[in-house]
């Protein structure tokens, strides 16, 4: 079953628009705001409400998209999605959003996050008839809704997401409405925005800003969001259950001027610097440098707080993607040499604190402390404003298996030495709480931590299937 999952794991980025005349415009700018979030595929499909044009490929989103492509996306409504993908679940048929058309009706489906059942979910739809176009779980959504005997569209919708266990947000588009929906959990993010009298969602607040929508609030777990041009209504496919949006959203994933929870992403990350600085206690250092772009903001809040110098010890070229979306181990280990230079005359002679969010596999920890050494740094002391990721995901983010984790199975004592570092300091899972402070009162302050505590919030294998699954195909 492991190695099943491992495929369908993914990190993507979700757009709508609702009732504006540049919809699919619109959309290519957000999904610039999101390309963080994936980049091997992108999509948009839009209609005027009665036809729908999709347009999609491999690649960067300018790389998908033209002057001419988004002309013929017409319609005052579109949605839209940047994709990563990890080893075998690539292809253009993977890349979303994903358009059906039926008898009964054309919906569109863009999907960030991974479903822990959804091949299990799957083997039953086969079973019952259902044939599969694609590897992509975000397919086993739409055949769940085609497979409600439900009256009402909304309804069947509700029922298919109510079977769905894991991680996702999700947002439907049809001829006469827009759906958007969050897990039970809210592992995945996702944001409702106000454009003049259009109406926005995105995984990320950063592309409101972008385009100049106004943030209006986040879908809450276990809630269905429905716009139409009669406005939006607001209702429950499951109550919610334990909060525990993904602590990595904070650590890595977001973009620093993005918004979760009324959290703001870079003065979370600067308390973690803060918050690791005290855990960490005296260093005789003399530069403190972050590893560009998702540490610069931890970096500062070090260096303030130990009061040693902040500088740019490490140089990233742009043109070059993150290592850790990497889709092949070949792939990280060739951009890490590509991506990264270190400023010589910052860090030669010098006693280096190189600040990093996480360590998942060591090959970017293990380059970067050689990089160093090699430009001259006297001693390279990594601070991690994580815990140790020991155990693996299965809500989307490409560590399905303890064997790639260089935690798993290893003391802090080992992996310093495993990357070559002179010291190596983690942040602890409460000091990441209190740095996040998120307006929530329990234990996890609404955090899932399971790649650090094994604590997971959903249950991952299910032995049997749901009963009332079982009356889809009757």
């Amino acid at each position: 079953m492991l190695a099943e999952i491992r495929g369908l794991n993914e990190e993507c980025g979700v757009f709508g628009i609702w009732g504006h005349d540049q919809a699919a415009k619109l959309s290519y700018y957000g999904l610039h705001a999101l390309q963080h979030r994936g980049q091997e595929g992108a999509g948009i499909v839009s209609t005027d409400g009665q036809y729908f044009k999709s347009v999609k490929g491999e690649g960067l989103v300018n790389e998908v998209f033209n002057e001419e492509k988004l002309n013929s996306l017409t319609g005052k409504s579109a949605i839209a999605h940047v994709r990563y993908t990890t080893a075998g679940g690539g292809g253009i048929d993977n890349v979303q959003p994903l358009l059906f058309r039926s008898s009964t009706g054309t919906m569109a489906v863009a999907h960030n996050g991974n479903l822990v059942n959804a091949n299990h979910l799957k083997q039953h739809l086969e079973r019952s008839g259902s044939i599969f176009h694609s590897t992509s779980d975000t397919e086993v959504i739409v055949h769940l809704i085609k497979k409600s005997k439900k009256p009402r569209f909304i309804e069947q919708v509700k029922e298919a997401l109510s079977l769905l266990k894991g991680a996702f947000s999700v947002i439907i588009l049809t001829r006469d409405k827009m759906l958007l929906a969050r897990d039970r959990n809210g592992l995945r993010p996702l944001s409702i925005g106000k454009l003049g009298d259009a109406w926005v969602a995105s995984s990320e607040t950063c592309a409101f800003d972008l385009i100049g929508a106004e943030f209006i609030r986040e879908v809450q777990p276990g809630e269905i969001v429905i716009i139409s041009d009669d406005g939006i209504e607001e209702d429950r496919y499951a109550p919610m259950e334990q909060r525990a949006m993904c602590a990595m959203e904070y650590i890595y994933f977001a973009r620093p001027d993005s918004n979760i929870d009324h959290v703001n992403i870079h003065m979370a990350r600067k308390r973690m610097g803060k918050q690791l600085a005290k855990e960490m206690g005296h260093i005789d250092a003399d530069v403190v440098t972050g590893v560009p772009d998702s540490s610069i903001s931890a970096a500062i809040g070090f260096a303030e707080e130990i009061g040693i110098p902040y500088e740019m010890g490490l140089i990233k070229n742009r043109y070059v993607g993150r290592t850790f979306i990497q889709p092949t181990q070949e792939l990280r280990e060739r951009g890490v040499k590509m991506k990264l230079s270190p400023v010589v005359q910052v860090v030669r002679g010098k006693r280096v604190v190189m600040v990093d969010d996480s360590i998942v596999r060591g090959t970017t920890s293990r380059r970067i402390v050689k990089m160093l050494k090699e430009a001259g740094a006297k001693e390279v002391h990594v601070a991690i404003t994580s815990p140790p990721i020991s155990n693996p995901c299965f809500y989307g983010i490409d560590i399905s298996s303890d064997e790639e984790l260089i935690a798993a199975g290893r003391t802090v004592e080992e992996i310093r030495e495993a990357i070559g570092a002179d010291s190596l300091t983690f942040l602890s899972p409460e000091g990441l709480v209190e740095a996040v402070s998120r307006p929530f009162d329990d234990e996890n302050g609404g955090l899932c931590m399971a790649c650090f505590t094994g604590k997971y919030p959903t249950e991952i294998f299910p032995d049997t299937v749901l009963p009332h699954l079982k009356e889809l195909s009757r």
